[in-house]
C-alpha cells in the first residue's frame, strides 16, 4: 500500500507553468523592449521636431537673403538675370537734380531678326563720364551701382499690357525706372570748364545734407563710345583714364593736412588757439631731421592763426612733434576715418596713414605737413572739410536723390543721413574761423573780398623725388551758413594757391552768382 501511494506521487503531472513562460517571454525583456521602443520614438520625435526647424529657418534665411540681398544677387557675376531683363524692359533714364536735364537715356530699334536693341544715349558725352559711367563693358558709376533699378519696370501690370505685341521698337519693351540724381548741371558744367586741360579732380557737395552737387575726374573719356575706344582705355596704364580720381585717386594731401592737425591740437589743448607761439626760420630741426616752409621762407613770429594761412611748415612739423600726442593723434585719425570704411555707397579707396605711434620724428614731422606715407582721396578731405562746415557732424555723401517709375511717380526717396559726430562743434567752429584766415590773409587771398566769405586750406604736395607737387584747396562757403564745399585736386601743377584756388573760385562763383 505504501509504495503503491508512493509510485502515485511520483507519477502525479507537475504544476502547468505560466503562458508567457511556455512562448519564452521574459517580463524583465518585455519591459526593456517598450522603454527601448518609447526611447526611439523620442528621439525620431526629437529629430523630426529639429529638422523641421532647421528646414522653416533655412527657408526664411534664403528668403529674408533673396529680399535683403536682391540688389548684391542681380550684380552676382553668375546671374545672368540682367541680360533677361534686358530682352524684356528698356533701361531707365538719369536725370540731373533738376529731373529735367537728361544724362543717360536708352534708343530702342529692331535689328534684321527683328530683335530689339537697346542703345544707351550721353547727351553731355564725357562731363559726366566718371560719376554717371556706362552700362556696358562691365559697367561703372550710378549706371553700374543702381542696375537693379534701372533696369526694373515698376509700372502696374494695367500699364504694361499696352507693351505687349507691339511692333514698334520704342514700345515693344517696358520702361524701366528712372533716377533723379543730386547733381547739379550748372555746377558740373562750371566744375568741368574750370578744370580745363588739368588732370584731377573736383568734388562739390551741400554740407548740410551730405548731396553731391557735382563730380568731375579728368582725363575723362565719352561713354559713348566706350565699347569702341574699351581696349585702348584698359591698355592705357599711364593715365587711368577710366579710375574716378575724386573717389578712387590717392595723393598726398600736403598741407590740407594741417586741418586735421589743428582739429586735434583743439581739441587737446585747447588753449593753444590763443596761447601758441612759434618763430619760424624757414627750417624746424628736431632729432637730427629737418622740414622747411615753402622756397625756405621765413615766417617769424606766428600764432596759431598766422601758422595755418601761411602754412608754415616749420610750426606745423613743431606742433606734431611737441604739442600733439600720439595716442590723441591716434585717435582722432581713427575718427576722421582713416585707414577706415567711409559712408559711401558707390567703387572708393581707403585713405591710408601710418598711426604716430609707429613713426620716427621724422616721420612725424612728414605727417604733420601731410607727406611721407599719408595718402588720401579728394572724396574724404571734402567729407572732413564739410563736417567742418557742418559743426562737427558728417553727412553721408550720396548722389540720387529719387528713384521713379517710367510715369513720374516717386518710388523711393533717399533722404539726408548722418553719419555721426567727427569733432565738437566748439572745435569745428574754431578750425573753420581758421580756414576763413586762409581766405583773407593767407594762401588762398585770392579768394577774398567776395561776399559769400569763402573759407578754405590750400596744400602743395610734393609726389617724387624731383619735387613735384600736386595742388589742393579745399573750402566752403559761406562762412556762417555753408551752402557747398569744395574740393580740387590738380596732378603735377605746383602750388595750390597758384592752381587749385583759382578753379575753385569760378566754382563759387557759378553757385553763389546765379
Amino acid at each position: 500500500m505504501f509504495g503503491k501511494n508512493k509510485n502515485k506521487e511520483n507519477t502525479a503531472p507537475p504544476s502547468p507553468a505560466p503562458a508567457f513562460h511556455a512562448a519564452g517571454f521574459d517580463p524583465a525583456e518585455m519591459e526593456r523592449a517598450e522603454k527601448t521602443r518609447k526611447s526611439a520614438r523620442a528621439h525620431i520625435l526629437f529629430f523630426a521636431v529639429v529638422f523641421a526647424a532647421l528646414f522653416g529657418w533655412m527657408c526664411f534665411y534664403f528668403t529674408r537673403s533673396a529680399i535683403a540681398d536682391k540688389v548684391k544677387l542681380f550684380d552676382n557675376d553668375y546671374n545672368k538675370r540682367d541680360e533677361l531683363l534686358e530682352t524684356r524692359n528698356r533701361r531707365g533714364s538719369i536725370y540731373a537734380s533738376d529731373a529735367e536735364t537728361l544724362l543717360a537715356s536708352t534708343e530702342t530699334y529692331l535689328d534684321d531678326d527683328g530683335n530689339v536693341v537697346q542703345a544707351r544715349n550721353y547727351p553731355f558725352g564725357s562731363m559726366y563720364a566718371h560719376v554717371v559711367g556706362y552700362s556696358k563693358m562691365g559697367g561703372s558709376g550710378l549706371e553700374e551701382y543702381f542696375k537693379y533699378d534701372l533696369l526694373h519696370s515698376n509700372l502696374p501690370l494695367s500699364d504694361k499690357v499696352r507693351y505687349d505685341n507691339k511692333e514698334n521698337a520704342e514700345e515693344k519693351l517696358y520702361p524701366g525706372n528712372n533716377l533723379i540724381t543730386t547733381l547739379d548741371p550748372v555746377l558740373q558744367e562750371a566744375c568741368y570748364e574750370a578744370m580745363g586741360n588739368y588732370e584731377g579732380a573736383v568734388i562739390v557737395t551741400e554740407p548740410a545734407t551730405g548731396r553731391i552737387l557735382a563730380m568731375v575726374s579728368k582725363p575723362d573719356y565719352d561713354p559713348n563710345y566706350i565699347v569702341e575706344n574699351w581696349e585702348s582705355l584698359i591698355n592705357d596704364t599711364e593715365s587711368g583714364t577710366l579710375l574716378n580720381r575724386a573717389t578712387q585717386g590717392l595723393y598726398p594731401p600736403g598741407s590740407t593736412f594741417k586741418i586735421v592737425d589743428c582739429i586735434d591740437l583743439l581739441q587737446e589743448k585747447p588753449e593753444l588757439l590763443d596761447d601758441y607761439s612759434y618763430d619760424c626760420t624757414g627750417v624746424f630741426e628736431e632729432g637730427g631731421e629737418s622740414i622747411h616752409c615753402y622756397d625756405y621762407e621765413v615766417h617769424g613770429d606766428v600764432d596759431l592763426k598766422e601758422s595755418f594761412a601761411h602754412s608754415c611748415n616749420a610750426s606745423f612739423a613743431n606742433i606734431g612733434v611737441n604739442e600733439i600726442t600720439p595716442d590723441s593723434m591716434s585717435q582722432t585719425l581713427k575718427k576722421l576715418l582713416f585707414n577706415q570704411k567711409l559712408p559711401y555707397d558707390l567703387p572708393y579707396v581707403r585713405s591710408s596713414i601710418n598711426m604716430p605711434d609707429t613713426l620716427s620724428t621724422e616721420g612725424i614731422m612728414q605727417m604733420s605737413i601731410g607727406q611721407g606715407t599719408t595718402a588720401m582721396t579728394p572724396l574724404h578731405l571734402n567729407m572732413i572739410t564739410a563736417a567742418v562746415a557742418n559743426g562737427g557732424v558728417l553727412m553721408e555723401p550720396y548722389l540720387v536723390d529719387e528713384l521713379h517709375d517710367a510715369k513720374g511717380r516717386r518710388l523711393q526717396t533717399y533722404a539726408p543721413r548722418e553719419y555721426g559726430t567727427l569733432m565738437s562743434e566748439e572745435v569745428a567752429g574754431q578750425v573753420a574761423e581758421l580756414m576763413r584766415a586762409v581766405v583773407t590773409d593767407g594762401t588762398a587771398s585770392s579768394l577774398s573780398g567776395e561776399e559769400y566769405e569763402a573759407c578754405g586750406k590750400t596744400g602743395s604736395a610734393e609726389f617724387d623725388n624731383n619735387k613735384s607737387s600736386h595742388a589742393w584747396f579745399t573750402g566752403f562757403a559761406p562762412l556762417s551758413d555753408p551752402k557747398i564745399c569744395v574740393t580740387v585736386l590738380i596732378e603735377g601743377k605746383g602750388m595750390g594757391s597758384s592752381y587749385a584756388v583759382p578753379v575753385a573760385r569760378q566754382i563759387f562763383d557759378t553757385y553763389f552768382d546765379r
